[in-house]
C-alpha cells in the first residue's frame, strides 16, 4: 500500500490542478524505512491524509476529498489513472494506514525545529509547554494553530467551513470588544476598524479593511513614483542650469572678442568704452553664475526633502498593521513639502551675442548723426526704457512659483488684475445688478425672458472682459454668503439651456454650498478643507499654462488649482450668487475694483513683441552708453 501510496505521489503532477503545498518538504525516517513526506500527502487537497481510503486501483485519498470529487458525477473515476467505478462504490476507511499517518505527521513536527515558535511569530494557542509557531489563524475560533491542533479544522466538516487567514500577530487587537467579531471594515469617516454589528458606523463610509490597504498601498506606490519622478526632475534642472552657465561663459567669450575687433579701428577714443563693456559682461556672467548657485542650492534642499520623503513613504510600505499603514500615510501625504515647479525656471537677463554684434554695428553706423541728440536725451530714455523694461522683467518672465508665499498674491494683483465687471447680456433672469454692475445677486421674484446669450434657468452670469492669451486675475468678495459658483468657463457657454459646471463642459470653478461645505467642481467633485471661510476670493487664469488657480486673498494662501486645461477658445470669467435659503445668502457677489490700466493684461503684447522691443532699447541704449563715455 504505501509503494502505491508512493506511486500516486509521483504522478501527481497529472492530477487536478491545484495550488502549491503550504507545508514544506520534511525528509525523516519512519519505522518502516525512509519515507518522504509526499508518500502521506492527498492529491486532492494536497495535504495529510485524513480518513484515508483505498480504491480498487489502489490510490488512496482523504474520504472527504474523494467523496466531495465524486459528488453529482454520473461516473466516478479515479483523479490520477482515470480508472472508473459504479457509482456505488464503498469507501472504507484505511484505519492502519490512518495511524501511520497521525504518526507521521506528530514525528514531523516534533522534529522539525523550524515550527517551534520564534521571536515575532505567532504561536499556538491550543499549545501546552513548548509553544509551536500556528500556521492559521481562525477568523471563527479567534484562536491560531499549529498544524496538529488545525487537523480537526481540516478533518471536520462544520469546522471546514470556518474562515482562515495567515497567522495573526495580537488577535486580541484584531476583535471588537462590543461583540467578539473580527475588526474586518474600515470607517473612513473615523479612520478606525469595526466589525459588521458595530451600528454606530452604519451610515459611514466603510469597506473591507483589506481592500482599504491594497488601494493604500497602491497609492503609496504611486506617491513614491511621483516623488522619484520630482527629484529627477530637479536633478535634469540643476544640469540644465550648470549647461546654461557654460553656454553663457562661452558666449560672454565670443562677446568679448567680436568687441575687441570693432574697437580696434577706435583705439584712441574708445578705450575706455572697451573697458567699460568688457567689465559689463563679466559682471552679467557674475550675476549669472550668482543666480545660477541660488537655484542651485535651492533645487538640491527640495532634492534633499524629496530624498527623506521618500525614505519616510519607503519606511510606511513596509508597516504591517494595516490600520497604522493607512494613518501613516494619510499623515505623510498631507504633510508633503512645499515645492516649486521648476519647469520655466532658468537664468534671468540672457545676453546674446548677436544683440551685441547689432549694437556694435548700429554705433559704427549712427554714432556721427545721433551723437549731439543722444548726448542730450541720455539721461531721460535711459531712464524710462531700463525702468520699463525692469518692471516688465520682474513680473512677466519670473515664474511666480519662485516668489514667497507672502508676496506672491501682491505681484499678481499687481501685474495681471482686470477691472471686471458683470455681463447682464449673459445673466440669468433669476439676478439683478448694481448700476455700476460690480454686484450680483439673487431676489426671491424673478421674471424670465427669452434672449439666447442667457442663462435662463440658473442663477449663471458671465464677466464682461474675455481671454485668449496672457494672464487676468480677478477678485470677488463673498462674505456673509452661504452658496455661491466662482471660477471661468469657455464662450461657447453663452445660452446654454442646460449645463452642468465642470470642466468637461468647458467650465472650471469651485464652489460653496450650505456655508462650510467647498469642493471643486471637476468630472468627479473634489471636496476642499479649509482652515478659514474665505471673505474675498481671487482668480488668476493662465491662458497658455492651461491654468486656473483660486485664492484666499485675506490670508494669501492657495485654495485649489485646475492644472492641463484645455480652453481651445476665448474664456470668461464664470459667476454664481446663488439662490436664496429661507430667508439667507441673499447679499450680493462684488466684483473687487482695479485698476483700468490693468485690463490691458487680457490682450497684451507677445512674448516676441515684448522681447524685440526690448533688444531695440537696449540697442538704443549701447549706442548711447559708447557715445556718452567716449566723449566725456
Amino acid at each position: 500500500m504505501l509503494a502505491d501510496t508512493a506511486t500516486r505521489c509521483g504522478a501527481r503532477g497529472a492530477a487536478l490542478p491545484h495550488s502549491s503545498r503550504l507545508s514544506s518538504p520534511l525528509n525523516m525516517a519512519s519505522a518502516s524505512g525512509f519515507l518522504s513526506e509526499d508518500q502521506f500527502m492527498c492529491s486532492v487537497c494536497l495535504d495529510f491524509f485524513t480518513e484515508p481510503v483505498s480504491i480498487p486501483c489502489g490510490h488512496n485519498f482523504c474520504k472527504a476529498c474523494i467523496s466531495t470529487h465524486w459528488k453529482g458525477k454520473e461516473q466516478c473515476e479515479c483523479p490520477l489513472c482515470k480508472e472508473k467505478y459504479s457509482k456505488g462504490l464503498k469507501l472504507c476507511v484505511n484505519t492502519g494506514f490512518r495511524e501511520v499517518v497521525e504518526n507521521f505527521r506528530k514525528q514531523s513536527v516534533s522534529a522539525n525545529n523550524d515550527v517551534l515558535v520564534k521571536a515575532g511569530q505567532v504561536p499556538c494557542d491550543h499549545c501546552t509547554g513548548k509553544k509551536l509557531r500556528a500556521s492559521k489563524t481562525c477568523l471563527v475560533c479567534l484562536a491560531s494553530f499549529c498544524e496538529t491542533h488545525l487537523e480537526p479544522h481540516r478533518r471536520i466538516a462544520a469546522l471546514q467551513r470556518h474562515r482562515l487567514s495567515d497567522p495573526l500577530q495580537d488577535l486580541e487587537s484584531n476583535v471588537c470588544k462590543e461583540h467578539n467579531r473580527m475588526l474586518e471594515l474600515f470607517c473612513r469617516d473615523d479612520l478606525t476598524r469595526v466589525c459588521v454589528q458595530c451600528t454606530e458606523h452604519k451610515a459611514h463610509d466603510m469597506v473591507p479593511l483589506e481592500k482599504e490597504y491594497e488601494k493604500t498601498k497602491a497609492q503609496l506606490e504611486q506617491k513614491k513614483e511621483e516623488v522619484q519622478e520630482m527629484i529627477q526632475e530637479r536633478q535634469r534642472k540643476v544640469q540644465e542650469l550648470i549647461d546654461d552657465v557654460d553656454m553663457r561663459r562661452k558666449h560672454k567669450d565670443e562677446a568679448k572678442v567680436n568687441s575687441s575687433q570693432v574697437f580696434s579701428t577706435f583705439l584712441v577714443s574708445f578705450d575706455r568704452g572697451l573697458h567699460g563693456l568688457v567689465r559689463e559682461l563679466e559682471e552679467k556672467q557674475r550675476a549669472a553664475e550668482r543666480q545660477a548657485e541660488v537655484l542651485v542650492k535651492e533645487l538640491e534642499r527640495e532634492i534633499t526633502e524629496l530624498q527623506n520623503r521618500i525614505t519616510k513613504l519607503e519606511s510606511i510600505s513596509h508597516t504591517e498593521d494595516h490600520l497604522q499603514l493607512i494613518k501613516r500615510f494619510l499623515s505623510c501625504s498631507s504633510s508633503l513639502p512645499r515645492t516649486k515647479n521648476w519647469s520655466d525656471v532658468s537664468i534671468s537677463g540672457q545676453h546674446r551675442v548677436e544683440d551685441v554684434k547689432r549694437a556694435l554695428t548700429e554705433l559704427e553706423q549712427t554714432l556721427a548723426k545721433e551723437a549731439e541728440r543722444a548726448s542730450r536725451d541720455f539721461k531721460v530714455s535711459c531712464d524710462k526704457i531700463i525702468g520699463e523694461q525692469t518692471e516688465k522683467r520682474v513680473y512677466t518672465c519670473m515664474d511666480l512659483e519662485m516668489l514667497p508665499e507672502g508676496t506672491k498674491l501682491e505681484v499678481i494683483r499687481q501685474r495681471f488684475e482686470v477691472d471686471m465687471t458683470f455681463d447682464p447680456c449673459t445673466a440669468s433672469d433669476l439676478l439683478v445688478f448694481s448700476e455700476d454692475l460690480k454686484q450680483v445677486q439673487t431676489p426671491h421674484v424673478v421674471w424670465i425672458s427669452n434672449i439666447p446669450q442667457k442663462f435662463n434657468k440658473y442663477a449663471y452670469v458671465l464677466g464682461n472682459q474675455g481671454l485668449s492669451e496672457g494672464r487676468f486675475y480677478y477678485e470677488v468678495q463673498v462674505a456673509r454668503k452661504t452658496g455661491w459658483d466662482l471660477g471661468v468657463a469657455r464662450e461657447s457657454v453663452r445660452g446654454k439651456k442646460k449645463i452642468m459646471p465642470n470642466p468637461r463642459e468647458g467650465v472650471w470653478t469651485i464652489r460653496l454650498r450650505n456655508s462650510n461645505k467647498y469642493s471643486a467642481l471637476k468630472n468627479v467633485s473634489v471636496n476642499l478643507r479649509l482652515m478659514n471661510k474665505p471673505e474675498r476670493i481671487g482668480v488668476l487664469v493662465d491662458y497658455e499654462q492651461g491654468l486656473v488657480s483660486f485664492y484666499d486673498v485675506d490670508t494669501s494662501t492657495l485654495i485649489y488649482s485646475f492644472t492641463g486645461c484645455t480652453f481651445n477658445e476665448k474664456i470668461y470669467p464664470f459667476f454664481s450668487p446663488g439662490l436664496p435659503e429661507d430667508g439667507i445668502n441673499g447679499g450680493p457677489l462684488v466684483l473687487s475694483p482695479a485698476p483700468l490700466k490693468s485690463s490691458t493684461a487680457i490682450e497684451g503684447e507677445s512674448t516676441t513683441q515684448k522681447t524685440d522691443k526690448f533688444y531695440a532699447a537696449i540697442i538704443f541704449l549701447v549706442v548711447v552708453f559708447f557715445h556718452f563715455i567716449g566723449w566725456m
